[in-house]
């Protein structure tokens, strides 16, 4: 069985679907035939001489590389011209932003593609090690405090100078799943005062296990947490009064990072323009929610934006700026993925598995979700 790894072509993705540690041991444990586009790895660290060593083809072009393919591994959704390279009846797994481009999805039903959306991998123990979006959310909170500390004016631990002592910066965390706990973590790490929000009482555990503070107990809400975990969207009493504990504390911040998505939906507003005003010149803010909106009001997507001496960054794909070890957690999960998938070397596409049937978009030539 053959499955093949195309170069990228989106805009700003550095990562590639299948690193040579996952290579390896798709050949090894499933063996299963690996071609690799050249240059596919490249941007995110890895040469073709580390998938040859891995065992790995490496195809010269694009047009060798899907041919005969049956399994083709992305990390972005395929394009048009992608598409139609894909052989009919081949399976591809990809992000696919489901909900978001129908035409995508009924260009693949078209092609007889089998597309499996690493979105909808359902939030069960089984599938924990296949959860791309818990691993790319680990990378973009991570790197959120990275770029928020470098837009800052400030240290962010405490330091003892001969020019006397500098006190901490604080940081405050709007969201706490896998994103910003790994913020609070990071900016722990670097010494900041760290504080995190969320309204699911679950996330107070973890927040407090990390060493920050959690402000607002009272709005934590065991109703407030829906299904796969995630936070639901509240009403407009409790999103007042959120927003009231939100920007009590917020004026005092010298860092804030806001994490807070529902899937499928627009990321709640959750820093108003006036909680903007409120906050101290020279502050920071970093909004992960970008891609689908952002938290902030004065978000621009992808871009930086200066309001009341105020920063506010919304970056894209952060992910892809820290390619190495991102693509490494991607293909790993396609690796867990496709050891499901695959039996006795023939791939089950069974619609009634509470993981395939969740992440399939089209089969059989028909669209099942888009």
């Amino acid at each position: 069985m053959r499955i093949c790894v195309p170069n990228e072509t989106a805009p700003r993705e550095q990562r590639v679907a299948l690193a040579p540690d996952s290579v390896g041991r798709l050949i090894k444990q499933q063996k299963l035939d690996v071609v690799v586009e050249r240059g596919a790895g490249l941007r995110a660290g890895f040469r073709d001489d580390a998938y040859e060593a891995a065992g790995a083809s490496i195809a010269p072009d694009v047009a060798s590389t899907y041919r005969e393919a049956q399994i083709v591994a992305k990390v972005q959704p395929p394009n048009a011209d992608e598409i139609e390279r894909i052989p009919e009846g081949a399976t591809l797994i990809s992000l696919m932003r489901p909900g978001h481009d129908a035409s995508t999805v009924s260009a693949l039903a078209q092609r007889k593609v089998t597309s499996l959306a690493l979105e909808l991998v359902p939030r069960i123990t089984r599938a924990q090690s296949m959860d791309v979006l818990s691993s790319q959310s680990t990378v973009a909170g991570y790197k959120g405090v990275l770029i928020g500390a470098s837009a800052l004016g400030k240290f962010l631990p405490m330091l003892t100078t001969a020019a006397g002592n500098i006190s901490p910066a604080k940081v405050f965390v709007i969201g706490a799943g896998v994103a910003g706990l790994q913020a609070i973590a990071t900016a722990r790490r670097l010494g900041g005062v760290v504080s995190g929000f969320d309204v699911r009482p679950a996330a107070r555990e973890q927040v407090l296990s990390l060493g920050a503070t959690f402000i607002a107990n009272e709005l934590a809400d065991s109703s407030a947490e829906a299904a796969g975990g995630y936070a639901r969207a509240q009403t407009q009493d409790e999103q007042t009064r959120t927003l009231t504990a939100i920007g009590n504390h917020i004026k005092d911040q010298d860092l804030v990072i806001t994490t807070a998505q529902i899937p499928g939906k627009p990321a709640p507003k959750l820093i108003t323009d006036e909680m903007v005003a409120s906050m101290r010149a020279g502050s920071v803010i970093v909004d992960l929610a970008a891609e689908t909106g952002g938290n902030c009001t004065c978000s621009a997507p992808g871009e930086t934006v200066h309001r009341n001496d105020v920063t506010i960054l919304a970056p894209l794909n952060l992910p892809s700026t820290v390619a190495f070890h991102a693509s490494q957690m991607f293909g790993r999960n396609i690796f867990e993925l496709l050891k499901h998938l695959v039996k006795d070397g023939a791939l089950t596409l069974d619609k009634t598995d509470e993981i395939t049937g969740a992440m399939m978009l089209t089969h059989d030539g028909q669209v099942l979700r888009s």
